[in-house]
């Protein structure tokens, strides 16, 4: 009976290719709740608001906490389903360590700080780690999961371009330092504060705070400048294609990122036999 509860509770959370109508009610539930989270945080920055509700604010707080930590430790306790997370003891920890439980236990652990002894001078800080909780988002978002594929099919290639700006980044910085540093040496004090001017030129944002006036210095921001355009443009054309060659080769060859589960038995179907048939019992 607790097997096939757990079963039940695993298929629930986890397994989405066997979803049914209480599943989709709780995905779309925590869904709504993570955004409705991220809402409640920016109107809290209102005093105004925030004063006048105050006590709405920490009850909603309070019951998100209370179904997040409760979504935690449920996936925690049904995902010795899964064949890999069998063992009670350290399959349970091997779950815990993998990226969106630790993201899951970011989402509400911050709320328990304050009920400890540590050092909570800096509280407020605690408040914007319920930002985090839009990582969740990243479980039920299928366009979050193709960014994913499309970084790590063409992960050598941005890390490639990252090489060139950070080359970029340290070379400007340290001519336009050299060039620059007499004629104003409050702007350009050493060459880590020259890497803002180098940063802004690159990306073409330029604020205007902080610019060369000599006639080299001026010859240097227009080159970097015109190489910034180029520069930034690259991963954009990268992560486009990368888009278009994921999306069709998911339709292609559709594939299912999340476990595919027995709903009797418990065990991964990819490694049942083709004529073995369940029962439910």
């Amino acid at each position: 009976m607790v097997k096939q509860f757990k079963r039940r509770i695993f298929l629930v959370l986890e397994a989405k290719e066997h979803k049914q109508t209480l599943s989709r009610v709780c995905e779309y539930f925590l869904i709504f709740l993570i955004l409705s989270n991220t809402v409640a945080v920016c109107i809290e920055s209102i005093e105004q608001i925030f004063e006048t509700y105050e006590v709405w604010f920490i009850i909603f707080n309070r019951f998100s906490v209370g179904v997040f930590t409760l979504e935690y430790i449920l996936r925690v306790w049904s995902c010795t389903t899964l064949e890999k997370y069998r063992h009670p003891i350290w399959g349970r920890l091997r779950y815990m360590l993998t990226p969106l439980a630790i993201i899951d236990l970011i989402a509400f652990l911050p709320f328990y700080l304050p009920f400890t002894n540590a050092d909570l001078r800096s509280i407020k800080l605690f408040g914007l780690t319920r930002f985090l909780q839009l990582l969740k988002l990243g479980r039920y978002s299928r366009g979050i999961k193709i960014l994913g594929q499309v970084i790590r099919l063409r992960q050598e290639e941005l890390i490639l371009t990252l090489n060139i700006v950070i080359f970029l980044l340290i070379s400007s910085a340290t001519l336009i330092y050299f060039v620059e540093h007499e004629a104003q040496p409050d702007q350009f004090p050493n060459i880590p504060a020259a890497m803002w001017w180098g940063i802004i030129t690159l990306t073409t944002v330029g604020y205007g705070d902080v610019y060369p006036i000599t006639p080299l210095g001026k010859i240097l921001g227009g080159i970097l400048a015109l190489l910034g355009i180029g520069l930034f443009a690259l991963p954009a054309g990268l992560i486009a294609s990368g888009f278009t060659e994921v999306i069709t080769s998911n339709k292609k060859f559709p594939q299912t990122p999340d476990p595919r589960v027995c709903p009797h038995c418990g065990k991964p179907l990819d490694q049942l036999p083709n004529n073995q048939t369940h029962v439910r019992n």
